[in-house]
């Protein structure tokens, strides 16, 4: 993967690192996370931001970590 320099103000900068320490990120992983977020947000207008980041952060999760869905009416049968 390659890197590229980019001018960014200061103020979103600490937003990110605020960010990125409650989301247990570095700051460059925040604000990728943001463009990533915003990206998808721009693709998909009628899903609300906080899906598309909660689907976004799970799509990363190991799939060893991830619990089997069972639905409800099977759980029950």
């Amino acid at each position: 993967m390659s890197t590229v320099s980019v001018r960014i103000d200061e103020t979103l900068v600490r937003a990110a690192r605020a960010a990125a320490k409650a989301e247990y990120r570095t700051v460059q992983g925040q604000v990728e996370f943001w463009a990533k977020v915003g990206r998808a947000a721009l693709d998909n207008p009628d899903l609300p931001a906080s899906f598309i980041a909660e689907s976004l952060m799970s799509m990363a999760e190991p799939h060893e970590d991830s619990t089997v869905f069972i639905p409800r009416s099977a759980a029950k049968a």
